[in-house]
């Protein structure tokens, strides 16, 4: 029996994927993003064990709230995909159960095993997070290359896997219109992808940060304006593909 390594749930999500959804938050991620709110999710040994049945009892528990709402269950983290032989079997066993599956996930896919493909094959929604298009812009921000971000993304084009782009707008690294013009033209040419949605930063994460004795290096960075966002909206607006904030 595999277990999977979480470090906590939220049984009535509304901002990740459709509808309401029962998310597990994977423990465990490779980046290490300035703006991150989920800092306490880094240690890949953290958080606690679990089984997949354990969690299916809650979400059988909830399914009819999932199913009223058109949403299910999404596996963020963290990074999910860094546990993908669990995530994998959690998803197939909600597919028999009927209930919907979404992978929220940075991509950074370090190998194309057979495990990957088996858990595409029972995800229903891909929430991908692409962070900057620029690979210098994007190490200074995440302290890794996109390169692997950007592969998977093609590869869900490739295997036309339905999927949201998630674009987190932050002053001084992605709220500039070149940024995202750089980003719809690359995605443009992917009938997979049925939207961007962009994601205004925040700080609410930076209490964590201090938790860890850590410095949140983005505290004097405020949220972008309404006008930055519908700025930003309006480039991908100009190339036909569809934006939300």
């Amino acid at each position: 029996m595999t277990l999977g390594r979480i470090h906590s749930v939220e049984s009535f999500g509304t901002v990740d994927g459709p509808g309401i959804r029962y998310i597990t938050f994977m423990q465990g991620c490779l980046m290490r993003c300035q703006y991150c709110h989920n800092r306490d999710t880094w240690d890949l040994d953290g958080g606690k064990e679990i089984s997949v049945d354990e969690i299916m009892k809650q979400v059988i528990a909830y399914q009819p709230f999932l199913d009223a709402s058109g949403g299910g269950i999404t596996a963020s983290g963290g990074e999910a995909i860094l546990q993908a032989q669990f995530v994998s079997e959690l998803f197939k066993a909600c597919k028999d159960q009927g209930v919907h599956t979404c992978l929220d996930t940075n991509g950074f896919v370090r190998k194309y095993e057979p495990v990957i493909d088996e858990l595409l094959d029972n995800t229903d929604l891909v929430l991908l997070d692409i962070k900057q298009m620029d690979d210098a812009k994007h190490i200074e921000l995440t302290k890794v290359s996109n390169h692997r971000t950007l592969q998977f993304a093609q590869y869900l084009a490739k295997r036309n896997i339905k999927t949201w782009i998630r674009y987190v707008v932050v002053a001084g690294f992605t709220e500039d219109v070149e940024s995202a013009i750089a980003l719809a033209e690359f995605i443009k040419p992917m009938n997979n992808v049925e939207k961007v949605e962009l994601l205004p930063y925040h700080p609410l994460g930076q209490h964590k940060w201090q938790a860890f004795g850590e410095a949140y290096t983005l505290s004097d960075i405020a949220p972008p304006s309404t006008e930055t966002m519908q700025k930003i909206k309006q480039v991908f607006l100009d190339r036909g593909i569809s934006a939300t904030f």
